[in-house]
């Protein structure tokens, strides 16, 4: 097996356990975000704040590893 067999195999996959770990985690915020809502809803736009700038951190991580894998792509 050469390294481009590799990578072609590889790449995808890693590529999908990103998005699901990054599914997993923005399903999480929101969760918590909507039980701090229920709870204290006065606090509604430091939490939508705060849930915001968190899942886009969240995302960001499927980015990098995207921009990672196309350019690994080019290497095939």
């Amino acid at each position: 097996m050469d390294f481009k067999f590799a990578l072609a195999f590889g790449l995808p996959i890693g590529l999908g356990m990103a998005a699901l770990g990054v599914g997993i985690g923005l399903g999480n915020a929101v969760s918590s975000a909507m039980n701090a809502l229920g709870r204290q809803p006065d606090a509604m736009t430091k939490i939508l704040i705060t849930m915001l700038t968190g899942c886009a951190l969240i995302e960001a991580v499927v980015i990098y590893v995207m921009v990672f894998c196309y350019g690994l792509v080019g290497k095939i």
